[in-house]
């Protein structure tokens, strides 16, 4: 398995983005999105993908092609609402779209235009994200989900994900694990296992995913600055909201990597 947005139909061909007659050949062959900040267009589970012509003005960024050698730009502009499209972002749709235009939407939403109209490729950070569980396999299995200080709102039900944060200078991915989760809930952890990586460009991150065994035992003790709750999940509980038995919390959404580590877990192959 992999996670949803690693999944890739789009070859980049670097060696074309400083090839100005190459990149003027190909925009009249194209196919156009227009990204309006992290929004597109979609009709029903696919991209609206324009004709040059019909294309906004806006900056332009080539994206890559595809594997028979069509060319795909996105367009920074406003986006017009078409009768039967939906304005949609990465996060709602990301899992939703085919392996091409996933790997579209993630890279346009990720490229900067500099004030010249040169792109920019920035900077990505490495991230771990883990989904900490007790070993036990079937349904009385535990993981151990938190709460981020930062999700708030009105009508929001309280939603609670993998553990996770930034690698620092000089630190390996494995060691980030260790002492992202001690920092956040004070629980120690073994038996680390790499599962994959997903870029999340909010704004500008790598996502290296983890699963990694703790003991329920321990007493859990949240750092306050970034968590304000934690607590073990059986899989009964996660599969009851995840099928929508029960609504009193809510679990990552489908494009993130956080619910991919998760559903590998109830698969039992975590």
């Amino acid at each position: 398995m992999t996670p949803p947005l690693a999944r890739s139909g789009l070859r980049r061909v670097a060696h074309r983005r400083s090839d100005d007659a190459w990149l003027a050949d190909a925009w009249a062959r194209a196919r156009v999105l227009v990204v309006d900040r992290d929004h597109a267009l979609a009709r029903g589970d696919r991209l609206v993908l324009l004709t040059p012509p019909a294309a906004p003005a806006g900056d332009r960024l080539f994206l890559g092609e595809d594997d028979e050698g069509t060319p795909y730009f996105a367009v920074l502009a406003p986006v017009a609402d078409e009768p039967g499209t939906t304005r949609v972002t990465l996060r709602e749709v990301g899992h939703l779209l085919d392996d091409l235009e996933s790997a579209l939407l993630v890279t346009a939403i990720a490229l900067r235009v500099t004030a010249n109209g040169r792109t920019i490729w920035p900077r990505t950070d490495p991230a771990v994200i883990v989904l900490v569980h007790d070993g036990v396999p079937g349904d009385d299995g535990r993981c151990l989900l938190g709460h981020n200080v930062a999700w708030t709102g009105p009508d929001w039900v309280r939603r609670y994900s993998c553990l996770a944060g930034f690698v620092e200078a000089g630190e390996s991915a494995e060691a980030a694990v260790v002492r992202e989760v001690a920092e956040e809930v004070g629980v120690p952890v073994h038996r680390l296992r790499y599962v994959g990586s997903q870029a999340w460009p909010y704004p500008g991150s790598l996502m290296l995913g983890f699963t990694a065994e703790g003991d329920p035992g321990r007493p859990v003790r949240v750092d306050e600055a970034e968590i304000s709750e934690a607590r073990w999940f059986s899989r009964t509980e996660v599969r009851d909201v995840l099928e929508g038995r029960r609504d009193d919390f809510g679990l990552p959404t489908g494009s993130s990597i956080a619910h991919f580590l998760v559903m590998e877990w109830l698969a039992g192959r975590a």
